[in-house]
């Protein structure tokens, strides 16, 4: 349930994500005019952003993990899902605006270098340096990769949320900005609907109510003996 939720919130997002690296996607060099060529490049610079998305979420996985040793599996799922809750009735352009202050100019100095390479490498590059950029739909991804309290749970989350953004962001980077405007509008107006349904379903599942995928059991992974001294 978590890891289709992780897709899902990928594929809704990333229309979030065709406004925001859409110029970014467009601009990446070619290697070669054929199409498989075209194919493989914009491939390649997609598949460097998930990269970055998997090892954000090993990061996030591990400090999840080590919440969970400290028995906070309950909390830090319910915690997760307030902050989502509250980020569907803010503007996430302001974590953006001011994360991006931060990193634009380190990141915007390299890609200027790299865009200009007509090689794979480049691509890569690229691609890894996109996924730093700041997202309000990465931070509420990892915010999910954090509850799995798992590192492997953790980066497999994040690699699926970056797999839900790759068929549209492959294809605008390909073909162009093919969404029309009002569509993207109209859609982007439902998301945070979604971002606080997410929310919800987390804060469900930190109740521990037995419910099947919806709320299971936390079993408890560390038990204290009360024998010890």
């Amino acid at each position: 349930m978590i890891f289709l939720t992780a897709f899902v919130t990928g594929l809704l997002s990333s229309l979030h994500c065709v406004g925001m690296c859409g110029p970014i996607a467009l601009s990446t060099p070619v290697v070669g005019n054929k199409a498989l060529q075209v194919f493989s490049s914009k491939l390649v610079y997609n598949i460097g952003r998930i990269i970055v998305y998997g090892f954000l979420g090993f990061l996030f996985g591990t400090f999840g993990a080590g919440l969970k040793i400290a028995g906070l599996q309950q909390s830090v799922s319910i915690a997760a899902g307030i902050l989502m809750v509250f980020m569907a009735f803010i503007n996430t352009n302001h974590f953006e605006r001011f994360f991006g202050k931060i990193t634009h100019k380190f990141i915007s100095t390299f890609f200027a270098k790299l865009v200009h390479q007509k090689t794979y490498t480049a691509l890569l590059s690229i691609g890894l340096l996109n996924g730093l950029l700041p997202c309000g739909f990465v931070y509420l991804a990892l915010l999910g990769a954090v509850s799995t309290q798992n590192v492997l749970h953790g980066t497999v989350f994040m690699v699926l949320f970056g797999f839900g953004t790759l068929p549209l962001m492959l294809t605008v980077s390909i073909a162009g900005n093919f969404v029309k405007q009002t569509t993207r509008t109209w859609i982007r107006k439902l998301l945070p609907f979604f971002v606080f349904i997410l929310g919800c379903l987390f804060i469900l599942r930190g109740l521990n109510l037995g419910i099947p995928y919806l709320s299971p059991e936390i079993n408890k992974s560390i038990q204290i003996d009360p024998n010890c001294e």
